[in-house]
């Protein structure tokens, strides 16, 4: 999601190497592209003589034991650095509530019911495939459920440039609200052994990191103590730590008032324009979410042996893997697709007048790009490093990669009848 001001009133930056880092890797191709480079490199590790240098890495452990921070670098990469990524949505669902399109009802509620299909559907599709096998399967019911923000902006920002605009806003406000459900469903059925002592404790810091930014404070050095001490007593308490990143992200103004605010430039009045500390926070941990969090997340949340076909054949033989490909792929194109189609029976409501229903079936199977959250989810439903998980990274990828091709092959063609229309206009 774009926080940048309009360029109009915005002073002119002296060009350095950083800027030019920071703007790219605030692009939706750039992040998708780190992302996937980081997943293709850990599966490549990850089944290659190297496999043993790639495990002790991502294995070994450091961190205070007292603290309960005594954790592997592939812990730390989904508790901790997951967190940003997590800091970030929660920065924009904020602002989307605030001041974005979740403020008014007429036109949110159609992303808002389809962001519930798609949560709903292929969650029950996954319950019905692996029903069979019972015991802990059932478990990773929520897996399916979540959408990948960077992926899915990543394909169609790649396929579908004369798209129109208002399918891209469908999709960013359905995985905006797609993030919230995944992060509730994450704090009630994904935590164990709940430390209420503790949990207390980390409102103080909280509170400290609320009224300090309320208040118009953007040092790094006062912030990010508190953040962190927030983070550290949410990780003791069993909650998933994650769930911190999304408490910092909402308690920061969205509004600019006289206290809270970052100036970013002059209208044409010469008058100072003003925005709130929620988009010049998103602005400034966009590029590490995109550019270092999620892709080294990935990295280490990735890499499955899959141990060659007869690898691949047991995995795939695994109703786990089946029941999350299908949640994925026709679970999130019927659950987006049916409950939309069934919200605009309601007197009023209806897809936007540029749209046709065959570009919400391509934005359907794209939201089916399940990926960050959703192996996140897998490893708190059977355990990092465990024969279940390593089939549910095999069936995120799998499942992923289908949806992302049948919904890129749909918008493409969509695409150029789009750019059809846009010649003929011309």
């Amino acid at each position: 999601m774009s926080h940048e001001p309009d360029d109009s009133f915005r002073h002119q930056q002296p060009h350095s190497i950083w800027s030019g880092i920071h703007q790219s890797l605030k692009q939706d191709t750039v992040g998708g592209a780190l992302l996937l480079g980081a997943t293709v490199l850990a599966l490549i590790l990850a089944n290659s003589p190297a496999a043993g240098f790639y495990e002790a890495l991502r294995d070994f452990t450091f961190g205070p034991e007292a603290l309960h921070l005594n954790l592997s670098v592939g812990s730390w990469a989904a508790d901790g650095l997951l967190a940003i990524f997590f800091f970030v949505v929660g920065l924009e669902l904020k602002e989307e509530f605030v001041a974005g399109k979740l403020r008014r009802p007429q036109t949110a509620i159609l992303p808002i019911a389809a962001a519930i299909g798609g949560v709903a559907v292929p969650a029950l599709i996954y319950v019905a495939v692996v029903s069979s096998v019972g015991g802990e399967a059932i478990n990773g019911w929520a897996i399916p459920a979540a959408t990948d923000i960077a992926f899915a902006v990543a394909v169609i920002a790649v396929v579908g440039r004369n798209l129109p605009p208002a399918l891209r806003t469908f999709l960013l406000t359905l995985a905006v609200v797609d993030d919230l459900l995944a992060i509730s469903i994450i704090a009630i059925f994904y935590t164990d052994d709940l430390q209420p002592l503790i949990l207390l404790l980390a409102i103080i810091p909280l509170a400290i990191f609320t009224l300090a930014v309320q208040r118009g404070v953007r040092s790094i050095w006062i912030l990010l103590p508190l953040a962190l001490v927030t983070w550290g007593l949410v990780h003791a308490s069993g909650i998933h730590a994650t769930v911190a990143g999304v408490l910092l992200g909402f308690a920061v103004p969205v509004i600019a008032t006289r206290r809270a605010r970052v100036e970013v430039g002059k209208d044409t009045a010469g008058e100072p324009v003003y925005e709130g500390l929620a988009a010049h926070f998103a602005d400034r941990w966009s590029s590490v979410s995109s550019g270092v969090a999620v892709p080294i997340f990935a990295f280490f949340a990735a890499g499955v042996a899959v141990g060659g076909l007869d690898g691949l054949g047991e995995a795939f033989g695994d109703p786990i893997a089946i029941g999350i490909i299908a949640g994925l792929v026709l679970g999130k194109a019927i659950g987006i697709t049916g409950t939309t189609f069934l919200v605009t029976r309601l007197p009023g409501l209806a897809i936007d007048s540029s749209l046709k229903w065959i570009d919400m079936i391509g934005m359907a199977f794209i939201a089916g790009i399940g990926f960050t959250v959703s192996l996140l989810v897998g490893e708190l439903s059977f355990g990092a490093g465990s024969e279940s998980d390593d089939h549910v990274k095999v069936g995120v990828l799998a499942g992923s990669l289908i949806a992302a091709v049948i919904g890129g092959i749909i918008l493409s063609i969509r695409n150029k009848h789009y750019t059809r229309l846009l010649q003929q206009k011309q």
